[in-house]
């Protein structure tokens, strides 16, 4: 991997953060999407010069929700070290025993359950507040949201302050009514069940939080000193009230080959659960241990995650079809024979582009192996070529576009194939949808079953039309009454003040992801200063590289895009203006790094103070690191910045510079 390729990579990983995190909504599988972790991870490792301070790296979980109030845990809430390798679990027991210099340790082996990681608080036996794991040290308060959570106590017996740790899932029954139901709203279906209890988890409403029928298991206790034992855990929390699962489904393991048996046993079982998990945990049972072995860098030594390979099924593919993106870009769909996959039934699976079908040798007829890991879109995994039917031949992608007819095109070093007529209503659609999403225009019942509605019946051709919708016009659409015409002029109404950075993001620019686009918005702090950046200015923003810079002066000098501006600001879109930076303040130019949890501010309102005045942001602690402003319970960045001598300002501190 070289630099560039590296940078790529960052972008690429923000991206799919976004969409697990903020979204709720991943595109990769967990097993893909770690590979790329670890290559990310290779990488930076080799080249510390170069590493990108947004790098997904160098954080830790998601950040924090706005609406909810940011608190710090008891013990921060680390992650576990992920294996795919049975020979790793080995690597693991060996290193134990190394550390701990026994020869005979005993091991708790639990399930790992597809969930969001959850703390609870109690103080004398009572629930004071719920977070999430959020960057590990720090979470959002969702109490109100955990009290409607019927399984999880509000009291215990117990005196001392202790932190219950447990995952909050939705079974698969729950997860696929939820569904139904957004479908027939016009809403876009969660991806999968984990995703679906994270996005309900951080609802601000309460009440709509317990009608999504939210489960809790309990598996860790932080605080209790008269526990000393892993698997005695399990039974504590069972006595406490809190739900721990089947008795089947926890196993106490004295050798490598015990773990192993456990391991294969529960994968056996996985597609019958009425919930989803993704592998087991192993731990040392003795708890003592724990402290003794320590973490290095932000997981524990005493805890590995066995996680499971996707969920394969196979199938026969009984025709290939083309969809159209919203740049044109052609991309091959395998048509499937339905099979029961992951706890859902498939018929479709991405074919990705022409080389890949090629590379694959996939054929209209083939008996293939597909894999649906992390419930995303489906793929196919490989072709069985003993069942091949007779007289198949290689699919090749159409010389016309399957919705306009038009012309298709394949640029010199390019995969992509691509519709070249800008006014094709497949692109259109895709347009339309993802100037609607979240995390752009963010106006909700407009998915794309509605998007395809409005192209078809000629009432939005381009996207600033959305804008021009009434009663009359909503009141064609299939099975929009007057509910569903009311709630979608409401959202669309609500979007035209929208920030900056989101306005962007609606263009549809290519290369052009949320990070980039907060990046040109604080750059440029309005429209018309956008417009008239020169290519060598947007160079000069930090994050954005030569590619993207070429390609996002090409994109805001093309006329239709600038005539869609145009048009957006005359039907009254107003994004938010940014303040103007202001100059000769103390914090112009430097560098920042936040640690802990602040009193005053979140950790955004914070970062936004620091840009305003000329500032920046950093994730990591380095020599070019100007301060560290730390909060309470500070982490390792604070203990670095002593170590490097780099400026500490206390909260109060930073209140002073900041006037």
């Amino acid at each position: 991997m070289n630099r560039q390729q590296y940078i790529e990579l960052v972008q690429e990983m923000i991206e799919h953060d976004r969409r697990y995190y903020d979204e709720n909504r991943p595109t990769i599988s967990d097993y893909e999407y770690d590979q790329k972790r670890l290559a990310l991870e290779a990488y930076e490792k080799a080249h510390p010069e170069h590493i990108l301070p947004a790098s997904p790296a160098q954080r830790v979980a998601e950040g924090p929700t706005s609406g909810f109030v940011q608190k710090a845990h008891l013990v921060p809430m680390m992650s576990l070290a992920n294996t795919y390798s049975e020979e790793e679990i080995a690597d693991f027991i060996k290193r134990v025993h190394k550390l701990l210099e026994k020869k005979e340790i005993p091991f708790c082996a639990e399930l790992k359950m597809d969930g969001t990681a959850i703390s609870l608080l109690y103080e004398k036996g009572k629930l004071v507040h719920a977070l999430t794991r959020g960057n590990g040290k720090i979470g959002d308060d969702v109490t109100a949201n955990i009290r409607t959570i019927k399984s999880i106590p509000l009291t215990i017996d117990i005196k001392e302050t202790v932190e219950i740790r447990g995952e909050i899932y939705m079974s698969l029954s729950v997860f696929k009514a939820l569904n139904r139901e957004r479908e027939e709203e016009g809403l876009e279906p969660f991806a999968n069940p984990r995703n679906a209890a994270a996005g309900s988890l951080k609802l601000l409403d309460p009440r709509e939080v317990a009608k999504r029928k939210l489960n809790l298991v309990a598996y860790g206790v932080e605080g209790a000193g008269s526990l000393t034992s892993q698997y005695e855990v399990h039974h504590q929390l069972k006595k406490w009230g809190f739900p721990i699962g089947s008795k089947e489904h926890l196993a106490y393991c004295e050798t490598f080959d015990e773990i192993v048996h456990f391991a294969k046993k529960i994968e056996k079982e996985r597609p019958h659960l009425p919930f989803e998990i993704d592998g087991i945990v192993i731990k040392v049972d003795d708890i003592k241990a724990h402290a003794v072995l320590g973490a290095t860098g932000k997981v524990p030594r005493f805890a590995i995650a066995y996680k499971f390979a996707p969920e394969q099924a196979h199938t026969r593919i009984h025709e290939i079809t083309v969809q159209v993106g919203r740049s044109g870009v052609l991309t091959p769909v395998a048509e499937l024979e339905p099979v029961l996959l992951a706890g859902s039934t498939i018929s479709r699976a991405t074919l990705h582009n022409q080389e890949e079908v090629a590379r694959k040798d996939i054929r209209i007829g083939d008996l293939v192996v597909i894999e649906k890991g992390g419930d995303v879109i489906p793929k196919v995994v490989s072709v069985d070529l003993s069942k091949r039917p007779p007289h198949t031949h290689p699919w090749k992608m159409p010389q016309h576009c399957p919705i306009c007819k038009s012309d298709v095109i394949h640029r010199e070093g390019e995969v992509a194939v691509r519709c070249a007529n800008p006014r094709c209503a497949g692109q259109r659609v895709k347009r339309l949808t993802y100037f609607a999403s979240k995390h752009a225009m963010d106006i909700e019942h407009l998915g794309e079953r509605v998007a395809e509605q409005l192209v078809e019946k000629g009432l939005v051709s381009r996207i600033s039309e959305v804008y021009l919708l009434d009663e009359e016009k909503l009141a064609q659409l299939e099975g929009f009454k007057e509910k569903a015409i009311r709630n979608l002029l409401t959202s669309i109404n609500a979007s035209r003040q929208c920030p900056f950075s989101r306005f962007i993001m609606g263009l549809g620019i290519k290369s052009v992801g949320t990070e980039t686009a907060e990046l040109l918005a604080e750059e440029a702090r309005d429209v018309n200063t956008l417009l008239h950046m020169k290519e060598e200015e947007l160079l000069g923003i930090n994050g954005i590289g030569e590619k993207t810079a070429k390609e996002i002066w090409e994109a805001l000098h093309d006329p239709d895009l600038r005539e869609e501006i145009r048009l957006l600001l005359a039907h009254g879109v107003t994004p938010q203006k940014l303040k103007p930076k202001l100059t000769g303040h103390p914090f112009s130019g430097k560098t920042f790094v936040l640690t802990g949890a602040l009193q005053h501010y979140s950790r955004d309102e914070a970062a936004a103070l620091i840009k305003e005045r000329g500032g920046s942001v950093s994730g990591s602690v380095s020599k070019k690191t100007d301060y560290v402003l730390v909060g309470e319970d500070p982490g390792s960045k604070y203990v670095k910045a002593k170590e490097l001598g780099v400026n500490i300002l206390s909260e109060s501190q930073f209140r002073q510079m900041l006037d």
